[in-house]
């Protein structure tokens, strides 16, 4: 089969064109198209077999506004509650291999200003086990977030260098 000379019109012209819900399938049997639209008919017309989107009355706008204040509000708490229950966090910013028997960790350790905490770092081996560790002390400062760089001693050569923990003094 051949596909049609696109040059040579297929059909009439002067037909209209069908409406969207003929054209998808989605027409009432028995009902005809609609004729061509001088301006003033009703654009919502139910004919077609198309209805436009009901809107919220105002009673459930307020019920959806009500309960996405509820949802902040509780996400917020959460956040305080965690804040207060573990004020002390801290992120692993980096370490550098400088020689089999000592790796040096990089980590950020934030917490509320003038307070103090210890922290420790252990160094693992390829194997994942633990190498060398160091407890350091952090604090008290001024800032909320410290960087603080700390040289680990090892038994074999390490592959990485990670904070473990954490705790306020």
């Amino acid at each position: 089969m051949t596909d049609p000379d696109p040059a040579v019109p297929t059909g009439d012209a002067n037909a209209p064109a069908p409406d969207l819900a003929a054209r998808y399938g989605r027409g009432r049997t028995g009902t005809q198209p609609p004729a061509a639209r001088t301006g003033q008919e009703d654009p919502w017309d139910e004919a077609d077999g198309v209805r436009p989107r009901p809107k919220l009355s105002v009673g459930a706008r307020v019920a959806v506004a009500l309960a996405l204040a509820a949802g902040v509000a509780i996400a917020a708490w959460f956040t305080i509650v965690d804040t207060r229950r573990d004020p002390v966090t801290f992120v692993d910013v980096g370490f550098s291999v400088t020689s089999p028997e000592e790796v040096e960790a990089t980590f950020d350790v934030s917490m509320p200003p003038g307070t103090e905490a210890v922290c420790t770092v252990t160094a693992l081996s390829r194997s994942f086990a633990e190498v060398g560790a160091v407890d350091v002390e952090v604090g008290p400062d001024e800032a909320r977030t410290t960087r603080n760089v700390v040289t680990i001693a090892t038994t074999e050569l390490a592959t990485t260098a990670v904070v473990d923990h954490c705790d306020l003094r």
